[in-house]
């Protein structure tokens, strides 16, 4: 479905869309890493409780979103696109 949604932009969509998406990537990179460390934290402090296991449900969401950039990348490199 989301290829979909790409196969409408036009190349110059495309490839602003992709700038755009290798800075999220690179945001979610970092608050993976953040929020894996907060759990890494509550756990030696704490032990395992909710609040470690919280922040990596959202690891898993920002994990999961990243099937955009590789549905983005699939149509730019069906057009032949660089």
């Amino acid at each position: 479905m989301k290829e979909e949604k790409f196969a409408k932009f036009s190349d110059q969509e495309l490839l602003d869309k992709r700038k755009s998406l290798k800075t999220q990537l690179i945001i979610n990179a970092v608050l993976i890493g953040v929020l894996i460390g907060i759990s890494i934290y509550g756990a030696i402090k704490n032990g395992f409780t909710f609040f470690t296991l919280f922040p990596l449900i959202f690891v898993f969401f920002l994990i999961k979103n990243k099937t955009d950039s590789k549905d983005l990348e699939n149509e730019i490199n069906s057009r032949g696109l660089k």
